[in-house]
C-alpha cells in the first residue's frame, strides 16, 4: 500500500500510523539519521494525531534547549534554574504518555479517550508545564474552571482523580522530588454550589420557543433534551438511524456505539418522541448528509459531550439564570412525569434510571405505547 500523509507529521502505512519528521538542518550533527520515522502503534487517526502533537511538542522543547545552550545569554548565571527555560523535568503531556503506555495495556478506547481529554482540560486552563511547577493554587484554579463549565461536583472529582493518578505515576517512575499539585484540592458542597435544579415548565416552554426561532444544530440538541430526559452524552452520540420517525410511534432507539458507551445497562432503551423533541428530530434527519445526529461533536472515534456541555450551558445561562444547567432538563422530566401521576417504574424506564428490586431484572420492560401514553401527558 502506498504511504500517505494524513495529518502533520503523520503517515499511514498498511493501516498503521507512523510519525515522520525531518531533522532541522542546524541540528543534524546531533543525529545519525536525517529523518525520524517510528510507529505510533495505533490504527486510530484521532489517537495518532494526538500522540503526534505531543511528540512534536516534546521535540520542539528539546531542540529549543539545544539551540538555547548555543546562545550567548547575558547574566545567564543569575537565572534561577528552577524557573528557567532550561528545566528538563517532564511535563503534564509527558505524564500522560507514560500513563497510557504503562496503564493502557488491554484497556478500551474509553480509557484512552478519558485520560487524554482530562489532560487536555489541564493544558487548556494551566498550560503544558513541568510537573514540578503545578501548585495547589493551580489545582484550585482548575477546579473552578471545571465547575464554570457546568460540570457537577462528582464529575469534577472524577476528573481530578484521573489527573492525580496521571501525575502520581510520573512522580513515582521518574523519582521526582515534588508534590502533586492536584492532590488535596478542596471540593465545595455539591448541594450548595452546583445543585442541578429542575427547570419549571414555563421556563422550559420559553427555551423551546427560542430553540425553534434560532433553529440550528445546538438548539435542536437543547430541544431534544428538553422533552426526552436524555443524558447529554446519550443525545450527542446518536446516529440518525437511531431516530425512528417512520415507526407507528416515533421514538429513539438508544443503544451503545463504539464512540459513545451508555452509563448503565438500563440506559439502553426506547424513548417516545413528543413535543419539542419530536420537532428537533425532524430537523436533525433532514439537516445534512452525515450519519451522525450531531456531527459537530461526534465522529467514528469520539463523542465530545463535554464540549457540547460548555456551549449549551453558556447559552442556557443567557436565556435563564445561573441556577440551571443543561442536565436540569433531565431532572425536570422526572418531576413532570410525577406531576401527571406516572408510576415510578415507568418514569425510571423512560429516563433509564436504575430501579431497585430483583423483579426489575426480568422481562423486556414496558411496551412503547405505554411509555408514549405518559409522555404525551407532560
Amino acid at each position: 500500500m502506498r504511504n500517505k500523509y494524513v495529518a502533520e507529521h503523520v503517515m499511514k502505512r498498511d493501516d498503521m500510523f507512523y510519525y515522520v519528521r525531518h531533522i532541522p538542518i542546524d541540528l543534524t550533527e546531533h543525529y545519525r539519521v536525517k529523518r525520524l520515522c517510528f510507529s505510533l502503534k495505533t490504527k486510530s487517526l484521532g489517537y495518532a494525531t494526538r500522540i503526534a502533537k505531543s511528540v512534536s511538542q516534546r521535540l520542539e522543547d528539546y531542540w529549543f534547549g539545544i539551540r538555547f545552550k548555543r546562545m550567548d545569554v547575558p547574566a545567564i548565571n543569575a537565572v534561577r534554574m528552577e524557573d528557567s527555560i532550561l528545566d528538563s523535568s517532564p511535563t503534564i503531556l509527558d505524564a500522560l504518555d507514560l500513563y497510557l503506555r504503562l496503564k493502557g495495556q488491554g484497556k478500551d478506547k474509553v480509557f484512552f479517550r478519558t485520560a487524554t481529554r482530562n489532560i487536555e482540560y489541564v493544558t487548556k486552563v494551566l498550560g503544558n508545564k513541568s510537573i514540578k511547577s503545578y501548585s495547589s493554587s493551580d489545582g484550585a484554579k482548575f477546579r473552578d474552571w471545571l465547575i464554570e463549565q457546568g460540570m457537577g461536583i462528582n464529575t469534577v472529582k472524577r476528573v481530578f482523580s484521573s489527573v492525580r493518578s496521571i501525575v502520581n505515576i510520573i512522580i513515582s517512575e521518574e523519582g521526582l522530588d515534588c508534590s502533586n499539585g492536584f492532590a488535596g484540592t478542596y471540593f465545595p458542597d455539591i448541594e450548595r454550589i452546583n445543585e442541578r435544579k429542575p427547570i419549571p415548565v414555563e421556563l422550559i416552554k420559553k427555551v423551546q420557543r427560542k430553540c425553534k426561532k434560532q433553529d440550528d444544530d445546538l438548539r435542536w440538541l437543547v430541544a431534544l433534551l428538553s422533552d426526552s430526559g436524555m443524558r447529554l452524552g446519550e443525545a450527542v452520540g446518536l446516529l440518525k438511524s437511531d431516530i425512528k420517525l417512520d415507526a407507528e410511534i416515533p421514538h429513539i432507539s438508544l443503544k451503545p456505539h463504539q464512540w459513545r458507551t451508555l452509563k448503565t445497562k438500563g440506559s439502553e432503551r426506547s424513548i417516545p418522541l413528543v413535543g419539542a423533541s419530536l420537532w428537533a428530530c425532524k430537523r436533525i434527519l433532514y439537516s445534512n448528509n452525515s450519519p451522525f445526529a450531531f456531527p459537530r461533536y461526534t465522529n467514528t472515534s469520539n463523542c465530545n459531550a463535554n464540549s457540547a456541555s460548555a456551549s449549551l450551558n453558556k447559552w442556557l445561562k443567557d436565556q435563564l439564570t445561573d441556577d440551571y444547567v443543561i442536565h436540569s432538563f433531565r431532572h425536570s422530566l422526572r418531576d413532570r412525569l410525577r406531576a401527571v401521576e406516572c408510576p415510578s417504574d415507568i418514569v425510571d424506564s423512560i429516563g433509564g434510571w436504575i430501579t431497585a428490586g430483583v423483579g426489575q431484572g426480568y422481562g423486556k420492560g414496558y411496551p412503547l405505547n405505554v411509555l408514549n401514553k405518559w409522555m404525551l401527558k407532560i
